[in-house]
């Protein structure tokens, strides 16, 4: 069966039921990322730095508030 075709059959379903598909989908996409692509060791070493530093001192975090209003200034 084509893309074409099972978007159109998909396209059938209920909003739920695509809902609860896409759900399925993205499931299986986790499961089988969680599988195949992985964190290099740099990544996790720097991982474990981060939360060593922020547990030895975790008032150096920043509120997510912040961190989004900086982000995201609210324009006038």
């Amino acid at each position: 069966m084509s893309t074409s075709a099972i978007k159109t059959e998909c396209m059938k379903l209920s909003v739920s039921e695509r809902i609860q598909l896409v759900e399925d989908i993205w499931d299986s996409i986790a499961t089988e990322a969680s599988d195949t692509i992985g964190l290099s060791q740099a990544q996790k070493d720097e991982l474990h730095r981060r939360v060593a530093e922020h547990r030895a001192d975790p008032s150096t975090a920043v509120p997510w508030e912040q961190v989004r209003s900086r982000l995201f200034p609210v324009k006038s």
